[in-house]
């Protein structure tokens, strides 16, 4: 073999072997193509909708998280229940059996007055004199024309007799007797009107007079002479009070007695009263009248005792506390003194009830004990109180209520 066949040969040895490409695959059939992209689609609508509700759960979550941070929490006790007493002790203030501002009934001028603050007077007592020059003078003019009137009422007669008589022998006809017939009634009328007009000027200078209404004590006087005097309201400016009256014998004390004393309460029963500025003495008094209905905003029942002041030692105005023997076993509890709450309308506390709702109740406080109040009325041992309640609480706010301890029944 000669070297060029032997080159060849290498060659060839050398040279890579042909690849055979694959048959050609035949195209998809129209079916599973479409299945295969509806099943693409319906993977990537299942994934979207499940971020979508994932990310609704998150953000409820988030809200519910939000708006549980945005709930108050607070603490609560539950009022202490105390030994029953058989005297019940309630505060109240003094007040005159009857009290009255005096008024001018007619206008003037104040001429002079007779009684000054703190003097004593009786019914019927003349307090002070009002100069009233328009009334005299409208007075004076009622009564001429009243006379006047009474003038042409007695011609109007005259006429009417004559007339009758005239008509007895038909020199005047019927109708001209009627006319003078009813001219005389018409006088009569007129003096009437006339009369009722000086009858009611007599009695608005009769107010010129100031007299007392009611037995009692002055405690205000509000003008000095030469004050304009108005009566009552004129032209919109209302009058001007002359005196205050009070009646101090007896004195009157209101009382609000808690509903489980209620029962106890008589008409006719006794009671005393006690004042700071009299240490050690009771003085007697009366109860003389209830509401006989229980107040259902503050549970109490309103009741009035009278005390005897003969002597004029007690004032009214004054702050004293009550003292009933009820031999009643009412129960009272005690709070914490950081458990009230000071509104317009009274003394509150702040309860929450089963559904973690506020609700504000009107107490009725007894002693002071300093870090405790006894309650009267207005909450039970079984209640949940709020103790350093907001300023800002409101009834029926949403608060959460924090976990219970054997400490939060204070002693």
């Amino acid at each position: 073999m000669d070297s060029h066949s032997h080159y060849n040969v290498m060659d060839e040895e050398r040279r890579a072997p042909e690849i055979t490409p694959p048959p050609p695959l035949p195209p998809a059939p129209p079916r599973k193509a479409l299945f295969l992209i509806g099943l693409f689609v319906l993977l990537l609508v299942i994934g979207a909708l499940i971020t979508m509700a994932l990310r609704m759960r998150d953000s409820r979550v988030l809200a519910e998280e939000t708006e549980r941070a945005s709930i108050p929490t607070v603490a609560v006790v539950h009022p202490m229940a105390e030994k029953p007493d058989e005297e019940l002790v309630l505060p109240g203030t003094l007040q005159a059996y009857e009290e009255s501002p005096i008024y001018a009934r007619t206008n003037g001028y104040l001429l002079r007055w007779y009684k000054d603050m703190g003097s004593r007077i009786s019914k019927g007592e003349l307090l002070a004199d009002i100069d009233t020059p328009e009334v005299d003078q409208e007075l004076m003019q009622a009564r001429a024309t009243r006379q006047q009137v009474a003038a042409q009422m007695d011609l109007a007669k005259i006429n009417a007799d004559r007339y009758v008589s005239l008509r007895t022998t038909d020199s005047v006809s019927q109708q001209e007797a009627d006319q003078q017939a009813s001219g005389y009634q018409q006088a009569k009328a007129n003096l009437d009107a006339a009369d009722a007009n000086v009858r009611r000027l007599e009695q608005l200078e009769s107010f010129k007079h100031v007299y007392a209404p009611f037995p009692g004590v002055l405690t205000r006087r509000n003008v000095d002479p030469g004050a304009l005097i108005n009566a009552g309201s004129i032209g919109g400016a209302a009058g001007k009070e002359l005196f205050d009256i009070a009646r101090v014998d007896p004195l009157r004390v209101y009382v609000s007695v808690p509903q489980t004393y209620a029962p106890a309460i008589k008409v006719g029963s006794e009671a005393w009263v006690t004042l700071p500025e009299f240490p050690g003495q009771k003085f007697k008094g009366t109860v003389v009248r209830t509401a006989q209905a229980i107040d259902p905003a503050t549970r109490t029942l309103l009741t009035e005792v009278d005390v005897p002041n003969g002597d004029g030692r007690l004032l009214p105005g004054s702050f004293g506390e009550v003292h009933f023997r009820t031999g009643v076993d009412a129960q009272r509890v005690t709070i914490p003194v950081n458990a009230m709450l000071f509104r317009q309308e009274g003394p509150r506390v702040a309860v929450v009830d089963g559904n973690g709702r506020v609700h504000l109740r009107a107490i009725t406080i007894g002693k002071d004990y300093g870090a405790t109040l006894e309650i009267l009325g207005g909450v039970d041992i079984q209640d949940r109180v709020i103790i350093n309640p907001a300023d800002s609480i409101e009834e029926g706010q949403q608060v959460n209520v924090a976990p219970e301890t054997s400490g939060d029944r204070h002693s």
